[in-house]
């Protein structure tokens, strides 16, 4: 028991480290590293890096957004997709 333990920890610790890497929750992906072994490590390696993404300032508060997101987290103002991204 003890070393499925250890081996579901390093496997948490694995995805957390590259889900970290990649600018994302070290906790989300150390739980999906421990309770998925070894797929939850293939899936942070799969996963995107939200430290490149481009971002985008609402034009109501100023707030910069990443440009995936549809609402400013900060006003709730809606926003329309950039033409230069389009």
């Amino acid at each position: 028991m003890a070393q499925l333990l250890v081996v579901l920890f390093f496997c948490g610790l694995s995805a957390a480290t590259i889900g970290k890497i990649k600018g994302s929750s070290f906790l989300l992906w150390f739980a999906v590293g421990f309770f998925i072994p070894l797929i939850g490590t293939i899936a942070a390696l799969a996963s995107r890096n939200e430290r490149f993404e481009p971002v985008r300032e609402c034009p109501e508060c100023g707030n910069v957004v990443k440009l995936h997101d549809q609402v400013c987290m900060s006003c709730g103002r809606d926003l329309d997709w950039p033409a230069e991204f389009a």
